[in-house]
């Protein structure tokens, strides 16, 4: 069958998923919209779909072998500047990483899947995921189940990118590490608070926060192998209600990333001799909390190969494919190919315009909708042809 064709039908569905899921933005672990339009939808599709963890997974075809198919559905907190009709209204939350995407082609797959289920030679598990953006949601569904009963032998994920890359570029790496590690902390650093007229009777917890936000930066330029990717941005810092009192606490948030597993862990020692090292020179505390630990995402590199040969056979205009993508960037799919072989594929989802101009993460990106039967059909062709390869 083509499945190209089959999207191509099926893609003003495809859209109302994403614009449903868009106008709907939902972020973290609980996403109780979401979970209900994905079984309700799945269960339209003839499937019977299951609640794991704060996901949603559904089980088609028969045999031996077992490919998981995952889409993360979760949106950013923060306000969307997009100017489209179907934007999220509260003003809190926005797809501003294309989530929508992944979790609609997902679904049209699976429709598209259940209607060629008698041409599957194994078996398919969807994975729809929560709390990607907060690095819970694939932790959440291991803990509950997802790869196990049956066991998947090999996972794909896909991403859409925007910007202005064209329509049909792939982008993978089945070569070494594809997105950085990532390691959220918070640091709380309890003082003594008092009047802003006396410093010398309190201990300053700004002060020490300050100087701790300092020589956290140093770390990269100083004990950081420059040949590796190492990158460490502090993104929050609260503390205090009054200029001319002297607060109790200071609160930094931040995130190591790395390509490198030695730097990684020498990285996030530092971090926390820093932390409590300057705290005890200023008489203070410091109590450092991890947020999230996430390995590097390194995709299996004969898996890959075989997904981005499948997606060359597939009669997509302009279809490209772009190996050995690196990234910066980090994502939670690394804790499900740190333990079965997986592939995870870039997308473009571009425009040649002004609507190209913003990136992932900003509150006026725009994603470009005929990426959707792209999306849609490849995760079902290579579902299929990889159970009829490896059957």
């Amino acid at each position: 069958m083509d499945f190209y064709k089959r999207a191509l039908e099926l893609n003003d569905e495809t859209i109302a998923h994403r614009r449903f899921f868009h106008k709907n933005a939902e972020t973290g672990l609980n996403m109780p919209i979401a979970v209900e339009y994905v079984m309700k939808k799945l269960s339209e599709f003839g499937l019977n779909p299951q609640k794991c963890g704060y996901g949603v997974t559904a089980l088609l075809g028969k045999g031996e072998k077992t490919l998981l198919l995952r889409a993360d559905m979760d949106a950013l907190p923060m306000p969307e500047e997009s100017g489209e009709e179907f934007a999220c209204p509260t003003g809190k939350q926005a797809h501003a990483c294309g989530h929508d995407f992944h979790a609609a082609m997902l679904l049209t797959a699976a429709k598209i899947l259940k209607e060629n289920e008698n041409k599957l030679c194994g078996k398919v598990k969807l994975m729809f995921q929560p709390a990607e953006e907060t690095f819970e949601g694939s932790k959440n569904m291991i803990e509950n189940g997802i790869l196990e009963n049956p066991k998947p032998d090999a996972a794909l994920a896909f991403h859409v990118a925007p910007g202005k890359l064209p329509i049909g570029l792939f982008m993978y790496n089945c070569g070494g590490v594809m997105m950085s590690s990532v390691d959220g902390f918070r640091i709380t650093i309890t003082g003594k608070g008092g009047h802003g007229a006396y410093p010398n009777l309190t201990v300053d917890p700004i002060h020490t926060a300050v100087q701790i936000y300092t020589a956290l930066e140093g770390l990269i330029a100083r004990n950081s192998n420059s040949e590796k990717n190492c990158v460490l941005t502090v993104g929050k810092f609260q503390s205090g209600n009054a200029a001319n009192i002297i607060p109790d606490t200071a609160v930094l948030e931040g995130t190591l990333r790395t390509n490198d597993t030695h730097e990684r862990e020498l990285l996030v020692g530092k971090i926390r001799e820093v932390a409590n090292g300057i705290s005890e020179i200023n008489g203070a505390k410091a109590e450092i909390t991890p947020l999230s630990e996430v390995p590097p995402l390194i995709c299996d590199s004969k898996f890959t190969e075989q997904i981005a040969g499948f997606m060359q056979e597939m009669n997509i205009p302009g279809i490209t494919p772009y190996p050995n993508m690196q990234a910066n960037a980090s994502e939670d799919f690394a804790v499900i190919a740190e333990k079965i072989p997986s592939a995870f594929i870039y997308l473009s989802a571009g425009f040649p315009d002004e609507r190209g101009a913003y990136s992932a993460h900003n509150p006026k990106v725009h994603f470009n909708e005929e990426v959707c039967p792209i999306g849609a059909s490849a995760l079902a062709h290579c579902a299929v042809r990889w159970l009829e390869t490896n059957k």
